[in-house]
């Protein structure tokens, strides 16, 4: 599988909204890919240097996505952390290794950015993706908490 990565660009938004809404547990969150709200969104994290939203390519393309936020502290030496969100492939691309082709290749931009730390969540009804992430070198070492507003 040849895949290449790189910065979303605006035409992308409607690809990479469906792959947030192929999925059952965020199905019911996400509208019409095609909403302004979607491309207020995309605007806000492109201009934002601590954000990247990724898309993944295979055969021209979009297969997979994800964001990494870059995100800096004071502990862990004043650190920076990089945090994987949204992580997706395709459906026609699943089970051929792209997830963790995404993922190394997110650490490894963490790496050589100085990120001390590359952290994630995910849901916890998702247990394949707790195995994959698991299965990656990612320890489940906390406990996570969420509001939605």
């Amino acid at each position: 599988m040849s895949v290449t990565f790189r910065a979303a660009r605006q035409e992308d938004v409607p690809s990479i909204v469906a792959m947030l809404a192929d999925d059952p547990i965020a199905a019911a969150r996400e509208g019409d890919p095609s909403d302004q709200v979607y491309l207020d969104a995309f605007a806000a994290i492109d201009a934002d240097p601590r954000q990247e939203l990724i898309v993944a390519e295979s055969g021209g393309q979009v297969a997979g996505t994800m964001q990494i936020t870059y995100i800096p502290g004071l502990s862990r030496r004043g650190g920076e952390r990089a945090l994987i969100e949204a992580v997706r492939v395709g459906a026609a691309m699943r089970g051929q290794g792209l997830g963790g082709t995404m993922i190394r290749w997110a650490v490894d931009r963490a790496r050589a950015r100085g990120c001390r730390m590359v952290q994630l969540t995910s849901d916890k009804a998702r247990a394949d993706a707790h195995r994959f992430y698991t299965s990656l070198g990612f320890v489940d070492s906390h406990v996570g908490f969420k509001l939605a507003l």
